[in-house]
C-alpha cells in the first residue's frame, strides 16, 4: 500500500516535473521567437537613427551649398561692381566729355549766331556836296569859256546808296579785343541838279536851242571798315583809307571826254541796333581824288542817315 502511494506520488512529481519542463521549454521557445523580433525592431530603430543621423549632415551640406552659392553670388556682384564701376565711370566721363563738347559747340555757334548779325546790308542818303562844280562838255568849252545860254553844274546835291558789311574779324585778328574789323562794298548815287546845256563851239552856231540837263555821279568803292564796341548796341565805325571810282555824267570836256576817275574814300559814322537785326546809323564821308578829271573835280562828301539789316 505503502508502495502504491509511493509510486503514486512520484509519478505526480515526475508529471509536475514534466510539465514545469515543458512550460520552461515553452517559454524559452517564446523567447526565442520573440528575441529576433525585438532584435529586429532594435535594429530597425538603429538604421532609422543611422538615417537620420545620415540625412541631418546631407540638409547641412545642402544649407552650405546654398550657402556657398549665395556667397559665390554676392562675390560675382562685387566682382561685377568692381568691373562695371570703371566702366561706370568711364561712361561718366564720357558724357560729361560729350557734355562738354555739346557746350563748347552750342556756345561757339551763339558766337557764331551773333557774329554772323555783324554782317549787314545798308540802305543810306542824304546830304552831297562837290568842292566845286562839275565840269562837262555842255557847259564848259575846253576850259575855256562857256557857250552863250548855258550854266554850270550845281555842286551841292543829294545821295542815296546801298551797301553791304562782312565781318572778317571781332577782334583786329587778336590785336584789340572789342574791335570789329569788315570789308564794306557801297554802291552810291550823287544827284547835283540840273543845269542848262548848249552846243560845243566846234558846231556851226553859238546860238542854237538849249536844254537842261542833270548832272550826277555814280561811285563804287571798297574799303575796310573798323567798328569798335562789339556787342553793344551803339558801334562807332570808321574807314582809315578805301578805294572808289567815280563814274561822272555827262563826261568830261568836248576834246577830252572821258568819264572814270579813281579816288580816296574816308568815312566815320555810327550805328545803333534799335531792334532785333534792325540798325539805324548816321555817317559822314569824303571821297578825294589827287587830280583832275580833265578839268573836272569829283573831290566832295556825303552825309546823312541810313538803316540796316544783319544777317
Amino acid at each position: 500500500m505503502t508502495n502504491n502511494k509511493n509510486k503514486l506520488s512520484l509519478g505526480i512529481a515526475l508529471a509536475t516535473l514534466t510539465m514545469a519542463g515543458a512550460l520552461v521549454s515553452t517559454a524559452v521557445v517564446a523567447d526565442d521567437a520573440a528575441a529576433p523580433k525585438a532584435a529586429k525592431h532594435k535594429v530597425a530603430k538603429q538604421k532609422a537613427a543611422a538615417k537620420a543621423v545620415y540625412a541631418a549632415p546631407s540638409k547641412i551640406d545642402m544649407l552650405e551649398a546654398q550657402l556657398r552659392a549665395m556667397q559665390d553670388e554676392v562675390a560675382a556682384l562685387r566682382g561685377q561692381a568692381h568691373t562695371t564701376a570703371p566702366a561706370a565711370s568711364a561712361d561718366a566721363q564720357k558724357v560729361q566729355d560729350l557734355d562738354a563738347r555739346v557746350a563748347t559747340v552750342e556756345a561757339t555757334s551763339a558766337k557764331q549766331a551773333s557774329k554772323a548779325k555783324n554782317h549787314m546790308i545798308y540802305f543810306r542818303g542824304g546830304y552831297a556836296d562837290n568842292d566845286s562844280s562839275l565840269v562837262a562838255t555842255t557847259n564848259n568849252a575846253n576850259g575855256v569859256g562857256q557857250l552863250l545860254g548855258t550854266t554850270k553844274g550845281q555842286s551841292a546835291g543829294w545821295n542815296f546808296g546801298a551797301g553791304i558789311d562782312f565781318s572778317l574779324t571781332d577782334n583786329m585778328f587778336g590785336l584789340m579785343k572789342g574791335t570789329e574789323l569788315l570789308g564794306e562794298l557801297d554802291l552810291n548815287y550823287v544827284d547835283l541838279g540840273t543845269f542848262t546845256s548848249g552846243l560845243t563851239p566846234t558846231l556851226a552856231s553859238a546860238t542854237l536851242p538849249t536844254s537842261s540837263a542833270s548832272q550826277s555821279m555814280f561811285r563804287i568803292t571798297a574799303a575796310p571798315k573798323i567798328k569798335f564796341f562789339e556787342g553793344s548796341k551803339l558801334r562807332p565805325w570808321i574807314i582809315p583809307a578805301g578805294f572808289t571810282l567815280n563814274v561822272i555824267s555827262p563826261p568830261s570836256q568836248a576834246n577830252t571826254i572821258t568819264e572814270l576817275m579813281p579816288a580816296m574814300h574816308f568815312g566815320a559814322g555810327v550805328d545803333y541796333n534799335i531792334w532785333k537785326s534792325i540798325y539805324v546809323g548816321t555817317d559822314v564821308r569824303y571821297n578825294m581824288a589827287f587830280s583832275t578829271l580833265d578839268g573836272t573835280n569829283v573831290n566832295g562828301l556825303t552825309a546823312g542817315g541810313s538803316v540796316g539789316f544783319g544777317f
